[in-house]
C-alpha cells in the first residue's frame, strides 16, 4: 500500500503539468472555470475596482491568471484555486506605489505563544482569510487591464480603476495588514509594542485573547472558550474566511495537541527535503557536523554546484525553526552559499544525513509548577579561518520549554576571548529582553 503522499510527490512533475498554463487552457476545464468564477465573485463582492474610461497620463498594467491545486496534509487535494495576479515588476516607484513592506509574526513569538498555551492548557485554533490581499485599499490610484475571459461587452476599450488591492501589486501586502490591523484596533485587540503582529484582548482581570497574523493565516488562543467562538464569528462575518480548526499544520510545520501538551514538528518537510535530493534512503549520522570541524572559503576542493547548496541550505534554515540542535552546523555551512567546494557540500551532506535518522525530532511543550525565563550564552574565540572572526550562540527557555535559539557569526573581530564572550553576551541580553516585553505584553 502507498499513500497519497508519495504517490502525489512522485509525480510532481506530472501534476505541474496538469495544471493549466494559460486562460485557452484552463476555459475548456470545468473545476478550472468554476475556479475562475470564485475568483471573480469574490473580487466583485469586494468591490475591487470600478470601470472607467482609459487614462492618457496612466500606465496601465497588465493581468494575468495563475492556476495552482493545493493539497492537504496528507496528499489530498484540497482544493482548485485560480488567482488573477497583476503584472507588479511594471509598476513605478513613486508613481504606482509608495511602501511595501508588512510585518509578518516572528517564528519567536510563535513558539513563545504555544509553549504558553500549554502552560496554561489552552487550545491554539487557525483561520486562514480568502483572497486576503483583496480586502487591502488602495491609496495610490492605480489602473489594470480587464481580465482575460471577463472583459464586460459595450465596454471592451474601457479599464478597471482598483479601489482595493490585487495579488501582485506591490503594495498589495501592506495594504492588507494596515486593513487588518485598523479592523483588530477597533474590535479591542491592543497590538504588542515589541511583535507588530501579535495582538491581544482582554475580559476582566485574568481572561484574554491572543492572535498572531502572518499575511492571510491566523492562530489564535484563549483562556476563554466564548471569547474564541465570539472571535471566530466576528472574523467570518467580516471576512471570507476558512475554519481550519484546531492547529496542526502552520507554514510547513506541524502542531499536535493534546492533554499532555503541545508537539511541533517538520517531519513532513524533512521527508520532502530529502526527497526532492534523492537522498531518502541515506545512512543516518549521529550528529550535524564533525567535532572541531573547520571550513575555509580557500580550501582548494573543486567547487560544487552553487545553486543546488544554496537549495539545500535555505531549505534547512527553514528546517531549523523546530531544529535548535542543528542551527549551528546549518550557520557555518550557510557562509559558503556564494562559492561552496565540495568540503562544503560534504558537511550540508552529513546534515542531511543527520536529518535523514532524526526526522520526527521536534519541541514539546508541557506543563509546568514553576515558567520562569532562562537564557544561556556562549561563544569561541576567531573560530572562522577566513576572517578569524568569533561564532556567538544563545538559547532560552521559558520553563523546560526552549523558545529561541540563535547561531551567528560575530560582524566584528574580537581581540581576546572575553571580548568574544561580551559581544555575544549582548546580543543575548538583546533577545532577552525582547522576550520580556513579549511575555509583559501576553501577561
Amino acid at each position: 500500500m502507498r499513500s497519497l503522499a508519495d504517490i502525489y510527490e512522485s509525480c510532481d512533475l506530472v501534476l505541474s503539468a496538469l495544471e493549466p498554463q494559460k486562460f485557452e487552457e484552463a476555459v475548456k476545464e470545468k473545476i478550472w472555470h468554476d475556479a475562475m468564477e470564485e475568483e471573480i465573485r469574490v473580487i466583485k463582492k469586494n468591490s475591487t475596482w470600478e470601470l472607467v474610461d482609459r487614462p492618457k497620463s496612466k500606465d496601465i498594467i497588465g493581468l494575468k491568471w495563475i492556476y495552482k491545486t493545493k493539497y492537504n496534509e496528507d496528499g489530498s487535494i484540497q482544493k482548485h484555486k485560480a488567482r488573477l495576479v497583476a503584472k507588479g515588476y511594471s509598476q513605478q516607484p513613486g508613481v504606482d506605489f509608495n511602501e511595501t513592506f508588512a510585518p509578518v509574526v516572528r517564528m519567536e513569538t510563535i513558539r513563545t505563544v504555544l509553549a504558553l498555551a500549554a502552560q496554561l492548557k489552552t487550545q491554539v485554533f487557525q483561520l486562514d482569510v480568502k483572497s486576503a490581499f483583496l480586502n487591502g485599499e488602495l491609496e495610490e490610484e492605480v489602473y489594470v487591464e480587464q481580465p482575460q475571459g471577463y472583459i464586460e461587452k459595450g465596454n471592451e476599450n474601457k479599464v478597471c480603476r482598483l479601489r482595493k488591492a490585487l495579488y501582485g501589486l506591490k503594495q498589495a501586502p501592506i495594504a492588507w495588514n494596515s486593513k487588518i490591523d485598523q479592523y483588530f484596533c477597533q474590535s479591542g485587540f491592543v497590538r504588542s509594542p515589541s511583535e507588530p503582529s501579535l495582538y491581544l484582548k482582554k475580559e476582566g482581570t485574568h481572561d484574554f485573547l491572543i492572535v498572531c497574523l502572518y499575511v492571510d493565516d491566523l492562530i489564535y488562543t484563549s483562556t476563554k472558550p466564548r471569547m474564541v467562538e465570539a472571535f471566530k464569528k466576528d472574523m467570518m462575518k467580516e471576512y471570507e474566511m476558512t475554519d481550519l480548526g484546531s492547529m496542526k499544520y502552520f507554514l510547513g510545520i506541524q502542531v499536535q495537541q493534546s492533554e499532555k501538551g503541545v508537539f511541533m514538528y517538520q517531519e513532513k518537510y524533512a521527508e520532502n527535503l530529502l526527497k526532492r535530493f534523492n537522498i531518502l534512503n541515506c545512512k543516518p549520522m549521529d550528529t550535524p557536523m564533525a567535532i572541531n570541524l573547520k571550513l575555509s572559503s580557500n580550501d582548494g576542493a573543486p567547487r560544487a554546484d552553487a545553486s543546488m547548496y544554496r537549495s539545500i541550505v535555505g531549505s534547512l534554515i527553514y528546517l531549523s525553526n523546530t531544529r535548535p540542535d542543528i542551527v549551528h552546523a546549518v550557520s557555518v555551512v550557510s557562509r559558503f552559499m556564494n562559492d561552496p567546494s565540495n568540503h562544503h557540500f560534504a558537511a550540508v551532506k552529513r546534515i542531511l544525513r543527520y536529518v535523514q535518522g532524526t526526522k520526527g525530532y521536534g519541541l514539546k511543550y508541557t506543563q509546568e509548577k514553576e515558567s520562569i525565563l532562562v537564557g544561556f550564552t556562549d561563544s569561541d574565540w576567531a573560530g572562522t579561518i577566513d576572517d578569524r572572526r568569533s561564532t556567538s550562540g544563545h538559547v532560552f527557555f521559558l520553563g523546560k520549554k526552549i523558545i529561541s535559539w540563535s547561531s551567528k557569526k560575530q560582524s566584528t573581530v574580537a581581540l581576546s576571548t572575553a571580548e568574544a564572550e561580551y559581544i555575544s553576551a549582548t546580543s543575548a541580553a538583546c533577545e532577552a529582553v525582547w522576550i520580556r516585553r513579549i511575555l509583559a505584553d501576553l501577561h
